[in-house]
């Protein structure tokens, strides 16, 4: 599993730009703790393909990644 940015440039900017505003922290969560600061707890411990709560960061699958043609 590999994480990236998302495809978007646009919403990648726009949510840097969110986190820089709010010290770091997802611009989706109202607690401001060590569990919502950006890359969030609940996305780093995330075990299965997905996107974090704001769209920045994606999980997917390495093969996928490097070979999207033949999976």
């Amino acid at each position: 599993m590999i994480v990236k940015l998302n495809d978007n440039a646009e919403h990648v900017k726009r949510i840097k730009q969110k986190l820089d505003e709010n010290g770091g922290y997802c611009p989706c969560r109202l607690i401001k703790n060590e569990d919502t600061k950006c890359m969030c707890k609940e996305f780093r411990e995330q075990k299965e393909e997905g996107v974090c709560h704001c769209g920045l960061y994606m999980k997917v699958n390495k093969i996928k990644e490097e070979y999207p043609d033949e999976v």
